[in-house]
């Protein structure tokens, strides 16, 4: 692979080495269904615009001006009219008015300037079975409902998980990963549970790299019980060598390590051998939390020694104890929370309030499509409602609800509300922090790479502009998403995604869903079960 393409930047040569990755990895099916049509955009009238020329390659600058700039980096500070200046894939300066010389020109007037969206847990396998789960719960409660009975792990992990193929691996990955581009997520941890075989395994990071935006390969179980072909964990070796034996490009790698599946000690073993960080679903209705306590003690695994560390990614954390907690934050260990799915499936009440308790600060992360949207709007708005709502609750039940004790005054011990910018920090600079990529993406900070956003503020839904923070958190979405950089190359420009077939992808999309429906036993019913 050249040195552009081993970064995530997609040469012209780079179609014949995809048609070669599907021909010996995937077999000739996925060559027809994955072909370069995908990445083809249809032709566009004569004078359209994909704006500055080469951008994101070495040497090549221009300018941001003119917008409102939201750095999320103290140091840098904000401008209400500001420029960022971009030179290859780095930041260069930020500041009110940047002597830019030559370089080209975006008009950002009327626009947001600010990082883009890091979602640190997500199912990207899922994406063709979107919405199937809107109504459905975790796991089957017993009750012979429509919620109990259409659950996540007795549907999706056990029925349709084990009959992906490779080439549905790829499509799901990179047609969910475009999506999340539009929307302004420039950065994904993909937790990958579809390793059916190393051929399912090299099609999700083929799929990640041809996204072109920024992800961590999140290398976990095959879910749907054995497969003869399966090499989790010990395929991570040569996972690692083929894919990721340079730091620099777009695409990393995390190891998955779920404390409920037998022997997971061999998976963190091989994760801590091969410097990853360490991810891992926790959360009490799978009866976890006995194991995790183990661990928190250092008495974890079948060894009775492992134990956490700085290197670990917690995802929910919902219902574990004080004393796990507590080792949470001694070891510096990480905590993504994925607020609408939490409240929507029974997971638990999102651990927002105890990571308050213990001045710690999560990440955001979608998780599944099965069941929600993987709009990063939503999941800024959830975040910052749900928790309110819970505080808010506390505070008027300091009172009795008849007056003068009706609007009580908050006392001392009750949780800080959170506000707009605190969302818009576990949106951007946590999820860097989280994935173990602050030294390159995050906040725009001059000599971080250019992971960048240019949002609408002019739409109906928007103007005027009276607040940055809560305009983007409060009133914006998908449409507002004008313009993404990753790595300083323009992928979205002037609302339309670049280089992409969207008809040919979503025919493959929709393909890709007939199949596993079938091959899962599970009628298409557009209008689900009735109550």
């Amino acid at each position: 692979m050249c040195k552009l393409c081993e970064r995530g930047w997609l040469q012209p040569h780079a179609a014949s080495s995809r048609r070669q990755f599907f021909k010996t990895s995937t077999g000739a099916g996925v060559a027809a269904a994955a072909g370069m049509a995908l990445f083809n955009a249809p032709a566009r009238a004569h004078g359209d615009d994909d704006g500055p020329e080469h951008s994101g390659r070495h040497g090549r600058r221009y300018v941001i001006r003119g917008g409102a700039v939201m750095s999320m980096d103290p140091r840098v500070g904000n401008f209400a009219t500001g420029d960022v200046l971009i030179e290859g894939k780095k930041i260069v300066a930020v500041g009110r008015h940047i002597n830019a010389g030559g370089a080209a020109v975006i008009d950002a007037r009327g626009r947001i300037v600010m990082p883009g969206f890091i979602d640190t847990h997500h199912h990207l396998f899922e994406t063709a079975l979107r919405s199937w789960l809107a109504d459905g719960l975790l796991i089957n409660d017993g009750s012979d409902t429509p919620s109990g009975n259409q659950t996540y792990y007795e549907n999706i992990l056990l029925r349709f998980a084990p009959v992906y193929r490779p080439q549905d691996v790829y499509i799901n990955h990179l047609f969910g990963g475009l999506a999340q581009l539009d929307d302004g997520v420039t950065t994904v941890h993909d937790v990958s549970q579809i390793h059916h075989s190393p051929q399912h395994s090299d099609a999700a990071i083929q799929a990640l790299f041809d996204t072109g935006r920024r992800a961590a390969f999140g290398y976990f179980e095959s879910a749907g019980g054995s497969n003869p072909d399966n090499k989790y964990p010990d395929d991570a070796v040569r996972i690692r060598n083929r894919w990721f034996s340079s730091n620099d490009q777009l695409v990393t790698m995390i190891m998955g390590g779920e404390i409920y599946l037998p022997g997971y000690e061999k998976a963190w073993k091989i994760g801590r051998d091969l410097g990853l960080p360490i991810a891992a679903h926790i959360l009490s209705p799978f009866g976890m939390r006995p194991t995790f306590d183990l661990l928190a003690q250092g008495k974890g695994g079948d060894s009775g020694t492992l134990g956490l560390g700085s290197d670990n990614l917690f995802i929910h954390m919902t219902g574990m104890s004080d004393l796990a907690w507590q080792k949470v934050k001694d070891v510096g260990a990480s905590v993504s929370l994925a607020v609408p799915i939490e409240m929507n499936m029974r997971h638990g009440i999102p651990p927002i309030l105890k990571l308050q308790q213990l001045e710690m600060e999560p990440s955001l992360s979608v998780d599944v499509e099965c069941t929600m949207t993987a709009d990063f709007f939503t999941q800024m708005r959830s975040m910052m409602t749900m928790q309110r709502m819970v505080v808010n609750q506390m505070v008027l039940e300091q009172g009795d609800f008849n007056p003068p004790n009706q609007w009580p005054t908050p006392t001392k011990d009750k949780p800080k509300l959170l506000n707009t910018r605190d969302v818009l920090r576990y949106a951007t600079v946590n999820g860097a922090r989280d994935l173990r990529l602050e030294k390159k993406v995050g906040s725009l900070t001059p000599g971080l790479e250019a992971d960048v956003l240019i949002l609408d503020a002019q739409a109906i839904n928007v103007a005027p502009l009276n607040h940055v923070p809560g305009a983007v958190v409060s009133l914006m979405e998908r449409t507002n998403v004008e313009t993404v950089i990753v790595a300083g190359k323009i992928r979205k420009w002037k609302g339309r995604l670049l280089d992409v077939n969207l008809n040919r992808l979503r025919r493959e999309i929709e393909s890709s869903r007939d199949y596993l429906f079938s091959a899962a036993g599970i009628a298409q019913d557009l209008f689900g079960n009735a109550d």
